[in-house]
């Protein structure tokens, strides 16, 4: 493409060139033919007025002499009545020329050896026509076009040089970007998602840059989406396989109990498999669009209902606190029951049977507190559970229970802590901002919601006792 346009640039300008140059050599060569005989014109305009005083030849050579050259310039006077015919000079034009001058009276040009002569006619006192030849070189009428011509022959090349470096430029300006956008394009068919073109050169290609790069985003926010709904769906099978555990654990001894729990534990091997090979992109997540939300109450008390119901088998105590009235939240419904069953799927998980746990719910001005707390032996180390949360999944936990949760309430601008609670053991806080923004935390205003989530934390930290 750059070439094809260098090439097409070259020609026209070329044809451009010789159109103007040829015509106007051409001309340049008339005008100095025009000017070698106009000088001639004046040099007999100067002997015609001695001609037509006197035919003597000494004053008219006299006067040849002072007009130009004697070895350019002759005189052809013809006879009459008792006086001879007078030629001074060298002639050079033919007889037959000087003749037909004579008797038509005008003044013609007719080609000699080397060059070109000017008859012109001049009427004497006598009434007879004599003829004044004046002889002009073809060096004089060919001087300056050797010049003149080098001048446009010089002048044609620039211009022809001058387009086709800026037609190279062109082509690179236009060429480059079209070649990255064919080099990205075979990157992201090739799998390599972080292909992006420059956005840059034409305004054409610009725009083809843009929606390229934003394909690209697409694409690649498409995958993590699959990657995570893959996660995210494997997880939620580790609730009912947390109940098939738990069955599987009341059956008994046996063979038909043991295989069950064999099956029950490779069940869980299988999902957590899944969830790993699904987060190894580490996808990224949407919130929630315009208008998603849901009663966080009627979601706890609704997997509470199911959760209760374990913990009664188990001899667990329960509490449920703040589910009395609405409280609406700018997150989904799936994904808040998804972060609970996780939650509580954790306690059934790591605590022994009979260990109590609760869930309380708190309605702030611009937020919402969800605690989940249980009475087992804590976690000693909070910050390598959160670290899990974030993708680092040590052997025998994926780390996606408490993604789930981060990704929940960071959507919102709020955040996860893992704390000691009331309860003696773990207390794990969801902070669920209610305008969907990252509180501030600089000025008056920071000061004011620091004091906020402080009085919202410590409601919290009341001691309370389980039915």
């Amino acid at each position: 493409m750059r070439w094809a346009l260098v090439k097409v640039c070259l020609a026209v300008t070329t044809m451009v060139v010789v159109a103007f140059a040829v015509p106007l050599g051409l001309v340049i060569r008339e005008m100095a033919r025009d000017r070698a005989f106009s000088n001639a014109e004046r040099e007999a305009a100067a002997v015609a007025p001695a001609l037509s005083i006197t035919t003597d030849r000494d004053q008219l050579e006299r006067v040849v002499a002072s007009a130009g050259s004697d070895a350019g310039m002759a005189v052809h006077i013809p006879a009459s009545g008792d006086a001879t015919a007078v030629d001074l000079g060298r002639q050079r034009a033919a007889d037959q020329d000087i003749a037909t001058v004579r008797r038509l009276g005008r003044a013609s040009t007719t080609e000699v050896p080397g060059g070109s002569t000017l008859l012109q006619p001049v009427a004497l006192s006598s009434g007879e026509i004599a003829v004044v030849e004046v002889y002009v070189p073809e060096a004089e009428v060919t001087n300056g076009l050797t010049t003149a011509w080098t001048v446009l022959a010089g002048v044609g090349l620039a211009l022809i040089v001058g387009s086709v470096a800026v037609a190279d430029r062109l082509g690179v300006r236009m060429v480059r970007p079209a070649q990255r956008l064919v080099e990205g394009a075979h990157e992201l068919g090739e799998g390599k998602l972080g292909a992006r073109v420059p956005e840059e050169g034409p305004n054409e290609l610009r725009l083809a840059a843009v929606a390229f790069n934003s394909m690209a985003d697409q694409v690649v926010q498409l995958l993590a989406n699959e990657r995570e709904l893959a996660a995210d769906l494997s997880h939620r099978l580790r609730t009912p396989l947390t109940v098939l555990r738990l069955n599987a654990a009341s059956l008994g001894d046996g063979p038909a109990a043991e295989q069950t729990r064999a099956a029950v534990a490779q069940l869980e091997r299988e999902v957590d498999t899944i969830i790993r090979t699904a987060r190894e992109a580490k996808p990224q997540t949407v919130a929630a669009g315009p208008g998603a939300g849901c009663d966080a109450a009627e979601v706890v008390r609704e997997r509470m209902a199911f959760w209760s119901a374990l913990a009664e088998d188990e001899g667990r105590k329960v509490r449920v606190a703040g589910v009395d009235r609405p409280v609406r939240i700018p997150v989904a419904r799936a994904d808040l029951a998804a972060a609970l069953d996780a939650l509580l799927g954790n306690v059934f998980r790591h605590t022994t049977e009979g260990t109590a746990f609760a869930v309380d719910v708190h309605n702030g001005e611009d937020a919402v507190i969800v605690l989940v707390s249980d009475a087992g032996p804590g976690i000693s180390d909070p910050e390598a559970a959160m670290a899990r949360g974030r993708g680092s999944g040590s052997a025998g936990s994926t780390g996606l229970g408490l993604d789930i949760v981060r990704r929940l309430a960071e959507s919102t601008g709020g955040d996860v802590r893992i704390g000691s609670s009331v309860l003696g053991g773990t207390e794990v806080r969801i902070w669920i901002q209610l305008d969907g923004r990252e509180p501030v935390r600089r000025g008056h205003r920071g000061a004011v919601r620091r004091r906020r989530r402080g009085r919202l934390v410590s409601t919290f930290n009341r001691p309370r006792s389980l039915p």
